[in-house]
C-alpha cells in the first residue's frame, strides 16, 4: 500500500503549525544523520545493576513456569507463529524476510525503505514483529527459571545476529520509534533475566556493539518522538522503552537528560492518552491494554533504578487498572472495540496465559483490588517480576465503591443481567486526536456476550496494510452491529489510518442499573439525517431490546447484526434462532427482526468482504452476519429483540 499525493494532503491537512514545523525539523535531521551519523561515545566501566530482588523467581508460580518453559522450547526448536502465520525458521531467522509473501525488504537508508508497500517490502508487520525481540525474553525468563544454559546461549546467538543484520539507520528496523521502544524494553529484560548466566555481561556492557546499538536506539528516540496527531500508544511505548533504558543502561553521558525527558513525556502523554474514567482515549481495547502494559514496565524501571516517578504516572495506572475490572465480561474478556493488533508491551509468558487476567493480577499486586473487581484465579510469570520491582505507594484518590457502568467522557455503557448477559453500547467520540487512527466507524454500535460467548459480535481488525479492502471492511459502518445509511460510513476514512470527518455522538440515558437496564444516544454522522439507537435490557425474561430510529429524507437503509463464530443461525423471514455451545451445554437464543426490513444471512464472502470475523491480527474466519434492508421514510423505528429464553 503506497501513499498517495492525496493521501499527503489530507494528512497534511490534519495537523497543526506545531506539528508540521516539528516535522520538517524531522526530515532536515533525517537528512544531515544520512550524511553524518552520530557516533555513540565511548563507555568505561559499564555496570548492570538493575536486577530482580532476590527470591523473585521462586514466586512464580508452577503452572505459569511450566507454560513458559514449554513456549521457550517451541522456540529453541525454531516453532512460532505471527499474526497468524506459522513459522518454523526462528532457529536462525532471517530478520528482513516476510514469511507470508516471501519478499525480502531492501536494505539502504532507513527513512528511504518504503515500508508501506507491501509490493516493495512485505507485510511490514511480519518483518517488524519478532524484531520486538518479546520471544527473546521468553527465552530469557525460561533461563531464569531453570538455569538451563541452552535458552541463555539461543538468546545470545540471535542478538548478535541482529545486531549485526541491522547496523544502525540501515534498514526496515530503523523506521518507527514504537519498534524500537519495544525493543529496547526486551533488550532491558532480557539482559535483567539473564543476569546469572556467565556471559551476560560480555553480552550487553562488555560489548561494543551492543552498546552501540542501545545508545543509537536512544538517540533515535530523543531525535524523532511522534508528534502531535500521532502522539498515540507510540509515543508510550517510545517514552516507555527510553525510560527502561535510561534507567537501566545507565552508561552515557546523555543517559540523565534522555531519562528526565522521557519521564517528563511519559507523565504528559499518559495523561493525554487517558481518560479521566481510566479508558484509553482511543478507545481500542487492544491499545488500552499495550499502553498499561507500557506504563507497568517503566514504573518498575524507574523504582528499579531509584528515580522518583510522579504521582500522576501512578494515578493514571491506577484508574486504567480499575476501569479495565470494570468493563470486564464474568470470564475476564474486555470490549472488542477499535483496531487491535496483538500488540504487547513485555512478554515472559507461555501460551494460554491471559493478557487481562495478567493484568488483573498485577493491579492487584500493585494497587491492591477492590471489593467489586472480578476474582482472577489464573496465574502468570509477569506479576511476580513486575511487583518485585514497582514500589507500593499510598496514592491520594477516591476509588469508586462499587463496579462502574457508565463511563461518560469515554461514551461507553455496560449493561449486565441473568445469565451472565454482558452487553457494551458505544455512545463515545469517534476516536483519539485529529486523525482517530484506531478508531472504527461504529457510532452506536453493539456488543453482547452470554456467559463470555460473543452473541452480537464486534467482527474485530484482521489487517493494517496491504490489503485495503479488508482494511475498509474490518473498520466500516456495515461492519459493526449498527446502522448503515446509503451505502456509506458514519465518519469519512482518507486511508487506513485516518479520518477526515468524524462522526459526533451524544449520549441521551444512560441507567444501567434496575430492572430494565436502560441506554440511548444519537449521532450525525450521515449529514442531513440523525441516527437514534434505544437499548433495554429486561432482568426478568433476559431480553434485550434495540430501537433504531433515523430523521432525515429517505434513505436506503442497512441494519447488521454480526454473530460470533460459535454461533449456528437459522434464519426464517424475519426471525433467527440462534444456537451454541458452552463448556459441553447447549445453550439458544431468539432474535426478532425488524418486519420493516428484507433479511438475508451471509457467511464469508469475499467479494466484497461480509460475513466474518478475527479473533486476532492476521487472522479470520467465516462467520454469520445478518442483514436488513430497506428504506427509512421518517414515520417509525426499526425494533429488535433478542431473547436468550426463546
Amino acid at each position: 500500500m503506497t501513499m498517495s499525493v492525496g493521501w499527503y494532503l489530507r494528512r497534511l491537512s490534519r495537523m497543526g503549525p506545531q506539528e508540521v514545523a516539528g516535522r520538517v525539523g524531522d526530515t532536515v535531521r533525517r537528512r544531515r544523520w544520512r550524511s553524518a551519523p552520530p557516533d555513540c561515545p565511548s563507555v568505561t566501566g559499564a555496570r548492570f545493576t538493575a536486577v530482580l530482588p532476590a527470591g523473585t523467581i521462586a514466586a512464580v508460580p508452577a503452572d505459569a513456569a511450566k507454560r513458559l518453559v514449554a513456549e521457550a522450547d517451541r522456540l529453541m526448536d525454531g516453532h512460532a507463529e505471527f499474526f497468524g502465520v506459522v513459522r518454523d525458521d526462528l532457529a536462525d531467522p532471517d530478520w528482513w524476510r516476510d514469511p507470508k509473501t516471501g519478499r525480502r525488504a531492501p536494505s539502504g537508508y532507513a527513512f528511504d525503505v518504503p515500508y508501506r508497500s507491501e509490493d516493495a517490502v512485505g507485510d511490514i508487520k511480519q518483518i517488524w514483529e519478532p524484531s520486538r525481540h518479546q520471544y527473546l525474553t521468553q527465552l530469557a525468563a525460561a533461563y531464569a527459571i531453570t538455569g538451563n544454559d541452552r535458552y541463555a546461549e539461543r538468546v545470545a546467538e540471535h542478538l548478535r545476529s541482529w545486531w549485526s543484520a541491522n547496523p544502525p539507520l540501515r534498514g526496515v528496523h530503523w523506521i518507527s520509534g514504537i519498534e524500537l521502544g519495544i525493543r529496547l524494553l526486551s533488550w532491558v529484560w532480557i539482559r535483567r533475566l539473564l543476569d546469572g548466566w556467565p556471559g551476560a555481561a560480555d553480552l550487553f556492557e562488555g560489548n561494543p556493539v551492543a552498546r552501540n546499538q542501545i545508545w543509537h536506539h536512544q538517540r533515535w528516540l530523543a531525535a524523532f518522538p511522534s508528534r502531535g496527531s500521532s502522539a498515540n500508544n507510540h509515543v508510550i511505548a517510545e517514552d516507555a522503552g527510553q525510560l527502561a533504558a535510561a534507567c537501566a543502561f545507565d552508561w552515557f553521558p546523555a543517559s540523565a537528560r534522555w531519562r528526565a525527558d522521557a519521564l517528563r513525556s511519559l507523565e504528559r502523554q499518559l495523561r493525554g492518552n487517558t481518560y479521566l474514567s481510566g479508558l484509553n482515549r482511543e478507545l481500542a481495547t487492544e491499545y488500552h491494554g499495550l499502553v498499561l502494559e507500557l506504563g507497568l514496565a517503566a514504573v518498575a524501571e524507574a523504582d528499579a533504578a531509584g528515580v522518583q516517578v510522579p504521582a500522576t504516572v501512578r494515578l493514571v495506572l491506577l484508574r486504567m487498572t480499575d476501569a479495565l475490572a470494570a468493563v470486564v465480561d464474568n470470564r475476564l474478556r474486555p470490549p472488542r472495540q477499535g483496531d487491535a493488533d496483538d500488540g504487547h508491551g513485555l512478554i515472559v509468558d507461555g501460551a494460554g496465559t491471559d493478557r487481562w487476567a495478567s493484568l488483573l493480577a498485577t493491579g492487584e499486586a500493585v494497587f491492591g483490588r477492590l471489593d467489586w473487581w472480578p476474582e482472577v484465579t489464573a496465574t502468570d510469570v509477569r506479576t511476580p517480576l513486575l511487583a518485585a520491582l514497582v514500589k507500593r505507594t499510598e496514592l491520594s484518590v477516591t476509588r469508586p465503591e462499587s463496579r462502574p457502568a457508565h463511563f461518560a467522557d469515554a461514551g461507553m455503557t455496560i449493561l449486565r443481567g441473568p445469565g451472565e448477559i454482558w452487553c457494551r453500547c458505544d455512545g463515545g467520540p469517534h476516536g483519539f486526536l485529529s486523525i482517530a487512527a484506531h478508531a472504527h466507524a461504529d457510532a452506536l454500535s453493539v456488543e453482547v456476550r452470554h456467559d463470555g460467548v460473543d452473541v452480537l459480535a464486534d467482527p474485530g481488525t484482521y489487517c493494517y496494510h496491504g490489503q485495503p479492502e479488508w482494511r475498509q471492511y474490518f473498520r466500516s459502518t456495515l461492519g459493526h452491529n449498527t446502522v448503515q445509511l446509503d451505502g456509506g460510513d458514519q465518519s469519512v476514512s482518507g486511508g487506513p489510518f485516518l479520518w477526515t470527518r468524524h462522526a459526533q455522538t451524544r449520549v441521551l440515558t444512560a441507567d444501567p442499573s434496575g430492572e430494565v437496564a436502560r441506554w440511548s444516544a444519537e449521532h450525525d454522522g450521515y449529514v442531513g439525517s440523525v441516527h437514534r439507537r434505544k437499548v433495554e435490557l429486561t432482568a426478568e425474561t433476559q431480553e434485550l431490546t434495540l430501537v433504531d430510529e433515523v430523521s432525515g429524507p429517505r434513505l436506503t437503509v442497512r441494519l447488521a447484526f454480526h454473530l460470533g463464530p460459535a454461533i449456528t443461525a437459522d434464519l426464517v423471514g424475519n426471525r433467527a434462532r440462534l444456537t451454541w455451545t458452552r463448556d459441553g451445554e447447549d445453550r439458544s437464543a431468539v432474535l426478532d427482526l425488524p418486519e420493516g426490513l428484507s433479511w438475508q444471512a451471509h457467511r464469508g464472502e469475499s467479494e466484497p468482504p461480509l460475513g466474518w470475523y478475527s479473533s486476532g491480527f492476521g487472522r479470520k474466519e467465516p462467520a454469520t452476519t445478518l442483514i436488513g434492508t430497506g428504506s427509512t421514510d421518517g414515520t417509525a423505528g426499526f425494533t429488535t429483540v433478542l431473547r436468550f429464553r426463546g
